[in-house]
């Protein structure tokens, strides 16, 4: 894949700023070497309580959309509940921005490993959405 082609970007929205940012940190680390889909976190209330921000969700999919979609994955309601919203609305997102049914770190790597590789959207959301499958025990 050429730098130029456009990748699937990638928004973690979790009701912790830090644990937005940690999820980001671990999916790209664990993507591997070479190009890797932009990834922003957005965690957290903008005073630093726990929560979830429209403002900063829009921001994060701003700032990681190259023209292939935004994929977002989020971790408790409240946070599902302001993605919906925000997609509602029609015009607060990027064009393509699409909220992924997936466990949050699990479908997070997985779609960052995913989009890194140059999937399209389809199939990000398909890899995030696998990651309910992994079974621990």
């Amino acid at each position: 894949m050429s730098g130029a082609e456009p990748l699937v970007g990638v928004v973690l929205v979790s009701h912790s700023a830090a644990v937005a940012a940690a999820v980001a940190e671990l999916a790209r680390g664990l993507a591997g070497g070479g190009v890797t889909a932009p990834v922003a976190p957005a965690g957290g209330l903008p005073d630093g309580g726990l929560g979830t921000s429209a403002e900063r969700i829009v921001a994060a999919a701003e700032s990681v959309d190259r023209g292939a979609g935004v994929a977002v994955l989020v971790d408790l309601g409240s946070a599902v509940l302001t993605v919906k919203a925000l997609l509602a609305e029609g015009d607060e997102l990027p064009p393509g921005t699409r909220l992924l049914d997936a466990p949050f770190v699990e479908g997070a790597v997985a779609a960052v490993v995913s989009a890194s590789a140059g999937a399209d959207m389809a199939a990000v959301e398909a890899a995030a959405s696998e990651a309910y499958e992994y079974r621990k025990a």
